[in-house]
């Protein structure tokens, strides 16, 4: 059974999420540079006012703004990836 697809706008705080697709232009190279790329497994460590959404990546946390969070589809892992 696939993992279901969500707008990174509705994780929440704790969940594990594999990113399924990051928008085109201007913006995809800043995610490469970053470390974020499709397929990748991050965690949505928390959810600021205003709906800014903070990953974290190993060791690395990247906040993404409310607006460009709704553009970008993960999937919701069952658990802790190993």
């Amino acid at each position: 059974m696939e993992n279901p697809s969500i707008a990174l706008d509705k994780a929440t705080a704790g969940q594990w999420l594999r990113i399924k697709t990051l928008p085109d232009g201007q913006l995809h190279p800043q995610f490469v540079r970053l470390g974020l790329h499709e397929g990748q497994r991050v965690r949505c460590l928390e959810r600021l006012p205003g709906g800014t959404v903070v990953l974290q990546k190993n060791r690395q946390q990247v906040a993404i703004g409310h607006s460009l969070a709704k553009s970008i589809v993960v999937a919701v892992l069952p658990e802790e990836p190993s």
